[in-house]
């Protein structure tokens, strides 16, 4: 009704002609029709408003368009990295890796729900492209920007990316009569961190319990009893061990503690380094996910031939405990105050500071060596982005590193890659200066040890998951092999 009432108020209608053709009253004022084309006037400024608001509003060539749903996030890797993987490269290693085709409940549905798998961070950018996150410019003008082999990669991702990683890895047998490792996709990192405020214990391990049951009845399972399979987890193992971590609860589920997840191979970016037998340490994520062997050798080329003014570097901030808190303090303080270190202080009123790949590089590119002060837990993502950058990592408690990545750190004396700095379980101060420790290092040595360091860049890499031919061995590739042969010596 109100589009025919605009239609016969337009006089370049049908309508309006047809009208103009009939007798007009002289009587009648000009004025008269004006009146008469004041409502069409306003509809039609009324619609053109909202046109204009909604076009704004929702235009997807903005920024941040692209993230407002999940339905916009790119889930798979055809748009970035050049191509699609061709045919299976050769597989170079005796792994015959099956995985596993789970109900989408325990991986691909928390895609749908990004924006709350974590109580800190809205997840939609990083789990794009399966987990590598959101192309970003190439770093030192190393590899290709915008979808070649820098992204803004999530600590946490680790289970989405080697997931990525081993559908299209020459290794993987789409028969499980021909594997000799079964891998289970389960995304327990983002379920965990879903949950962490959920009161109801029950509630909290229901989907554990549910893949536990799940993976109990594949055919694949009764051949060896489970031993045979492994999980991928993008969190530190304490995230899974609420029944056997007799501390306060602070979200954890009960996954690790299950009977038949024992049973398991549990690859983690930080096990339970006392009671963890079953459990492996796999590198976190950095930024840096080449394609070809070229891209790795010029990024090394790239940070041997970095200037390095500073002596040492932290980046980071304060932590609360009384320990952790207190060790923090120390390392920033002897930092700010040495002419010779080069601080970055997280800070959550500009966290670009520590997140910021360009800039976290940067300053461990131009470092001798870099600070690794636990953070929550033992470990740290940092300890990673600082072998990318080819500075010689400075620990402070053997399991940051030495109890936690076995697979990959150079056999033999960890002094020739590293410094350790013990300041021993409970202590709430350094005890020594910094600046004093590194600084006696001969030069030939630190120069020794950073060759040393930027030979491991390969291994702890994860490769595009698009790459067929790499010509060197990343993280998932020295995992495969590892796992293998513990496998093999369960026997």
């Amino acid at each position: 009704m109100m589009l025919r009432k605009l239609r016969n108020a337009l006089p370049w209608t049908a309508a309006g002609a047809a009208a103009d053709d009939k007798p007009k009253s002289s009587t009648r004022h000009p004025k008269d029709q004006a009146s008469k084309l004041k409502p069409a006037l306003f509809l039609i400024s009324f619609f053109a408003f909202w046109l204009l608001l909604l076009y704004f509003r929702f235009d997807p060539r903005r920024p941040d368009a692209a993230i407002r749903g999940p339905l916009a996030i790119n889930l798979t890797l055809d748009d970035v990295a050049g191509t699609p993987p061709d045919a299976p490269a050769a597989c170079r290693s005796r792994a015959a890796v099956y995985v596993h085709s789970l109900p989408s409940k325990f991986n691909s549905d928390f895609l749908l729900r990004c924006r709350s798998l974590n109580i800190y961070t809205d997840m939609c950018p990083y789990v794009s492209n399966r987990g590598l996150g959101r192309p970003i410019p190439p770093v030192g003008g190393v590899g290709g920007g915008g979808g070649g082999s820098w992204f803004a990669t999530h600590q946490f991702i680790a289970e989405m990316i080697f997931h990525a990683r081993l559908e299209n890895h020459p290794c993987r047998v789409r028969d499980p009569a021909r594997a000799n490792l079964f891998y289970v996709p389960f995304y327990a990192g983002l379920y965990a961190s879903s949950m962490f405020r959920e009161l109801s214990l029950p509630a909290r391990d229901a989907l554990a319990v549910d893949l536990a049951e799940h993976v109990q009845s594949l055919p694949a399972w009764r051949r060896r009893g489970g031993r045979d399979h492994f999980l991928v987890l993008g969190r530190t193992a304490w995230d899974f061990l609420r029944l056997s971590n007799q501390g306060p609860d602070f979200g954890a589920n009960s996954l690790l503690d299950l009977p038949a997840v024992r049973n398991m191979s549990v690859l983690t970016v930080e096990r339970q380094p006392w009671t963890g037998s079953n459990q492996h340490g796999i590198p976190y994520p950095s930024y840096f996910h080449p394609s070809t062997s070229a891209e790795m050798q010029a990024w090394r080329q790239h940070v041997t031939d970095s200037d390095r003014p500073h002596l040492f570097s932290f980046i980071g901030g304060p932590r609360k405990g009384p320990g952790k808190a207190a060790i923090r303090e120390d390392l920033i303080r002897q930092c700010g105050e040495s002419a010779r270190c080069e601080l970055v202080v997280c800070q959550p009123s500009s966290p670009a500071a520590c997140h910021e790949p360009a800039r976290v590089l940067g300053v461990m590119a131009a470092s001798r060596f870099c600070l690794q002060a636990p953070g929550d837990s033992f470990t740290r993502r940092s300890a990673f982005d600082a072998v990318l950058a080819g500075c010689v990592p400075v620990f402070f408690s053997p399991h940051t590193a030495y109890t936690q990545y076995r697979w990959y750190l150079p056999a033999g004396d960890p002094g020739e890659y590293s410094v350790l700095i013990d300041v021993g379980e409970g202590a709430t101060r350094l005890g020594v200066e910094i600046e004093e420790v590194l600084a006696a290092i001969p030069a030939e040595k630190a120069a020794a040890m950073r060759r040393r360091v930027i030979g491991m860049i390969p291994e702890i890499t994860y490769a595009h998951p698009n790459a067929t031919e790499l010509g060197f061995r990343d993280a998932v590739d020295v995992a495969l092999d590892a796992l293998l042969e513990h496998v093999e010596n369960q026997s």
